[in-house]
């Protein structure tokens, strides 16, 4: 039986990692803040409470405490928009940690002789106003928020690491959605709103930017690209897409048709305050590399994903 420790156990990549894990038969350690400890922890997770803002001697000691075989770091924080309100933290907790929880799976390998494999999950919001469209493992890394600029740093902490003899491997993740998101991201926001209108709960959808371009993928699938990765035969990093575009608008005309709301116009309205200071204009990810060498392949398409987003809301 191998050890997994993962980060960010009970957000939604954690929580969909972590099952899968555990229904492989891995002994499965989760790092937890004590706020989300009720969030719904699986039978068989250890849990260890300790947040990535913690002192690096902290994180050091769990990782040798807990010597996983795997090392999956999804923690951090989640949101654009919340990057923009502490952006030194967003640094310290998505950027720093990445850093710490590397180098301590190093020195862990170099001190035991044993195979110490780790995943760092970055983002194709470090790519900000991309080059040139979709965006591969070569695209010039320019991030136009702090979100992107603290993904950024860790996505080379990965690169300076595995010239060190570390196996790391940096997973560049484009938007992925399932119903495990907060209601805070604009997904939910959308698919929860829409539920509750055509439910005859609510009669009004307030968004920012509708023209905002993203790459959506379905969470799981993008789970099931980690774990590729970490067992692969090399380290390497991974753009995890779909390679196609869809803008927020899109995306509301989908819940809405879903929803069976055929004139949904007269539902939106375009809230000033919820622009951001800078919104990439284009971020499609190109996933050769990961169909290739992994055998990767999204299950789930645009329509398929909004479908069960507002599904879920129905029966929730």
């Amino acid at each position: 039986m191998s050890v997994a420790l993962v980060t960010g156990a009970t957000g939604q990549d954690g929580s969909y990692l972590v099952e899968r894990l555990l229904d492989e038969g891995h002994e499965v350690h989760g790092m937890v803040r004590r706020e989300d400890l009720g969030a719904g922890v699986p039978d068989g997770l250890v849990v260890h409470e300790l947040d990535l803002g913690a002192r690096a001697d902290d994180l050091i000691a769990l990782v040798d405490r807990v010597a996983p075989d795997e090392l999956y770091h999804l923690g951090g924080i989640s949101s654009v928009a919340q990057s923009w309100a502490d952006p030194v933290l967003t640094a310290r907790i998505s950027g720093t940690a990445s850093f710490v929880l590397l180098d301590a799976a190093r020195r862990l390998r170099e001190r035991t002789g044993r195979d110490v494999r780790v995943l760092q999950a970055t983002s194709g919001e470090m790519f900000g106003e991309p080059e040139r469209s979709p965006q591969d493992e070569q695209t010039a890394i320019r991030p136009v928020s702090p979100y992107g600029a603290a993904k950024a740093f860790a996505h080379h902490a990965v690169s300076v690491e595995r010239t060190r003899g570390l196996f790391a491997t940096s997973v560049i993740l484009y938007n992925h959605e399932s119903p495990r998101r907060p209601p805070s991201f604009v997904t939910r926001k959308i698919t929860s709103t829409v539920a509750a209108i055509a439910a005859g709960r609510a009669d009004r959808l307030r968004l920012g930017n509708l023209d905002a371009r993203r790459d959506w993928g379905w969470a799981p699938d993008y789970v099931d690209a980690m774990v590729r990765a970490v067992r692969a035969d090399d380290p390497d990093d991974y753009v995890v897409a779909t390679g196609e575009a869809h803008s927020v608008r899109d995306l509301v005309a989908a819940a809405f048709a879903h929803a069976g709301i055929s004139a949904w116009e007269a539902h939106v309205e375009v809230d000033p305050s919820l622009l951001r200071p800078a919104d990439p204009s284009l971020l499609v990810g190109d996933a050769t590399r990961a169909h290739e060498r992994l055998g990767w392949a999204p299950t789930v398409d645009f329509a398929g994903m909004v479908a069960r987003l507002v599904d879920a809301e129905v029966v929730g």
